[in-house]
């Protein structure tokens, strides 16, 4: 009877490996990836400035007018400014030249 227990007490192990395995296989193949995805779109948010062309989700392209911590003011063409969530930018297609003034 405690020859079985034992042998039992081992069996755990074997039975939870393949679910250690296939934790560690999801966590660099998906999750790790799309933590450093959110990490890079982050950074690209916050380093948008006044005079950046960017494109929007929804496939906008414009550039930077004015810009607060939540939005962005897109100025289409010489006339049209269009207003959007800071988030709603999808990608910076070309910087300003122009270096921005920072506070100290």
């Amino acid at each position: 009877m405690w020859l079985a227990e034992t042998a039992g007490g081992g069996n755990i192990w074997m039975t939870l490996a393949p679910f250690i395995l296939m934790f560690a296989i999801f966590y660099f193949l998906l999750i790790r990836p799309q933590q450093k995805k959110q990490k890079q779109r982050g950074a690209m948010l916050n380093s948008l400035k006044k005079g950046d062309k960017v494109t929007t989700v929804g496939g906008l392209h414009g550039t930077i007018a004015e810009i607060t911590d939540d939005t962005v003011v897109l100025k289409v063409n010489d006339v049209t400014k269009l207003t959007f969530d800071r988030s709603s930018v999808n990608n910076v297609s070309a910087k300003s030249e122009t270096p921005s003034l920072e506070k100290s």
